[in-house]
Parts: C-alpha cells; sequence; structure tokens
C-alpha cells in the first residue's frame, strides 16, 4: 500500500522569480516507489477548455523548485500547459531521509512518479505528457526517457552527465584508473568518519567567495547560486551541499546506456559558450531518430539557460512548439 509522509509546505511565495498573474498555483504531493513522498509547486493556466497536455520539470542539480524548474514550469503553464516543479528525493520541501542524498536510481524513479500523478490528473490528458530537466536533471530526464513510454516528449535544458562527471571528472580531466582509484579511496574514507560520527559531512554546496584565478564556470554558478539573482535557503547549491559521500552509486553508473532506444521525441538546448556544453553534444551522438534536436544557444553560459541570463536566453518559444508537435 501507497503511504505518504507529512510533509511541511511553505503557504508564502518564495520563488526566485515574479508570481504571474496568469496561472494558478498550488502545492502537491505524490510519492514514488520507494515510498518518499515528494513535493511540488503546480501550475496551470487561468483560461483552458478540455484536457491538458502536462509536463514535470526538475533540476539543475542541487536546485529546489522555488529556483528554475519553477520558472520553466509557470513560464510553460502561461503557454498553454499544466506543468509541475518538484523537489527531488531527500531535497528540499520534498521527504527522505538523509537529507541531501542522491542516487540515480531513485533520481529516475522521481520523474517517473511525477509522470504517475500527472497521468491521474482529471484535467490532464494522459496521452500528452513530457518532461523537462534542467542541467543535472537534463542527465537525469533523459536516462528517464530511456525507460518510461508514457513520455511523449523530453527536453534537457543545460544539461549535466552527472555519471560522466563523476567517474571522470569535469571534462574527463581524471579519466583513468589511477584518478577514480583516489576518488574511490576517498569517499570510502568519509563513509567510515560518517558512520564514526553518526552524520554526513556535507560538501559546502557553491563555493563563496570565488577564489582567486579560479575557472569560470565557479563564477558563473557563484553568480546564480550566491547572490540575489538565484540564491534560496532550500537550495543545496546556495547553502551547504550534498553529502560528502552521496556521490557512491554515480562513481559506479553510466547514464544513456540505452539512449539509442529512445523512440520518443527529444530536444537537446545548451548555451553555446557554456562549459558543459561537450555533454548535450556526445550525448545527442547516441540519439536516433528524426525526432531528435540539439539546439545551440549562441553566446550563452551554463546559467544563462537555468533563468534566462541577461539576454532572455531560454527559448521558451522553441520548447513549446516542441512540445505542441510532439504532445498531441
Amino acid at each position: 500500500m501507497m503511504k505518504t509522509e507529512e510533509l511541511v509546505l511553505t503557504k508564502e511565495w518564495d520563488k526566485t522569480f515574479p508570481e504571474s498573474n496568469k496561472v494558478n498555483h498550488k502545492k502537491v504531493t505524490f510519492v514514488n516507489h520507494f515510498g518518499i513522498t515528494l513535493a511540488a509547486d503546480m501550475y496551470r493556466p487561468k483560461l483552458y477548455e478540455g484536457k491538458l497536455p502536462a509536463i514535470a520539470v526538475s533540476g539543475p542539480f542541487g536546485a529546489c523548485k522555488e529556483q528554475s524548474s519553477g520558472l520553466y514550469a509557470q513560464t510553460m503553464a502561461e503557454r498553454g500547459f499544466l506543468a509541475i516543479a518538484f523537489d527531488p528525493s531527500f531535497t528540499g520541501e520534498s521527504g527522505g531521509y538523509p537529507r541531501a542524498m542522491h542516487s540515480p536510481d531513485i533520481n529516475v524513479e522521481d520523474f517517473q512518479a511525477a509522470v504517475d500523478f500527472l497521468s491521474v490528473q482529471d484535467n490532464v490528458d494522459s496521452e500528452r505528457i513530457g518532461i523537462i530537466g534542467i542541467c543535472g536533471w537534463g542527465g537525469m530526464a533523459l536516462q528517464t526517457a530511456c525507460l518510461d513510454t508514457r513520455i511523449k516528449a523530453t527536453v534537457t535544458s543545460t544539461m549535466y552527465d552527472m555519471s560522466r562527471i563523476a567517474g571522470n571528472g569535469y571534462f574527463d580531466s581524471a579519466d583513468s584508473k589511477e584518478a577514480r582509484k583516489a576518488a574511490r579511496e576517498a569517499i570510502n574514507k568519509q563513509r567510515t568518519e560518517d558512520y564514526r560520527n553518526g552524520e554526513y559531512k556535507r560538501q559546502g554546496g557553491v563555493v563563496d567567495p570565488v577564489p582567486e584565478n579560479a575557472p569560470f564556470f565557479i563564477e558563473d554558478y557563484h553568480d546564480y547560486y550566491k547572490t540575489e539573482r538565484g540564491y534560496h535557503p532550500r537550495s543545496l547549491n546556495s547553502t551547504d551541499g550534498w553529502n560528502v559521500s552521496a556521490g557512491t552509486s554515480l562513481m559506479n553508473t553510466r547514464l544513456f546506456t540505452y539512449a539509442a532506444e529512445i523512440d520518443s521525441a527529444v530536444l537537446m538546448i545548451h548555451g553555446e559558450k557554456a562549459h558543459s556544453c561537450y555533454m548535450s553534444k556526445d550525448a545527442f551522438q547516441l540519439l536516433k531518430g528524426d525526432n531528435k534536436e540539439l539546439l545551440i544557444i549562441p553566446d550563452a553560459v551554463h546559467t544563462d539557460l537555468y533563468d534566462g541570463g541577461d539576454s532572455d536566453y531560454i527559448p521558451f518559444d522553441k520548447i513549446e512548439s516542441f512540445m505542441r508537435t510532439y504532445l498531441k
């Protein structure tokens, strides 16, 4: 029997983006197959007829639904979709203990549970469901599309392949047995210390202040997560980060094994100047079929696709037209 836990959900509007007067908003919850109750913000257009196409949104990795995913969901609701932005297991307002953990199997299940929830809503057409994943959750969205045939269209935005980062390091700079062994030794040593201490050490979130001579992507993350632009107290990246030992399963996993077998439509969006662009380009090469697209946004960096940056970089017109094409 499915049981839900009682969550304490914030009632006031506490997003990093303004509330739209074109949509209705409410908090909802649903349970995944691991028995974890997830919290989400539901957005739907104020004026509509019949059953709506629906979209589940999550990401970035270490963010919360009050940041980028909520902006995407609210904007898609303004454009005629019912959309939910959810907090993954162990994060934000969602349930699950210990906190600040992640796992690719559980995170894919989170997306599937969101599809479960949308599929049984009275005002949703269950044959027209899509998903949007941002940053590391773009990778989880693509992985979910490999598995869940109910998903008719998937959009990834500024996608991270977290398993590649965990196994190979940034830019594949640690892609060797020796480097992986050192990483394994460090994380397993931390597991012992955590068990001895009875608590989990946190990674610390986005570094603040930015060190001198730090790579640009560190500055890019800081500009979003540590400033008024995107800071949120429930965001792990804005605060004390993931548990150090949370990455164990990602170190031993590779996403996209069956990416070539995704029959449904996929749109991958990335910024031309994003440090992470290579991950979308490489993942796109795995996809098959004429319903797959890669869209590179000129001049955009990684976080420009979180909130639009200073030039409205998020191509919402394209996302809408893509969803309307394949959610029919």
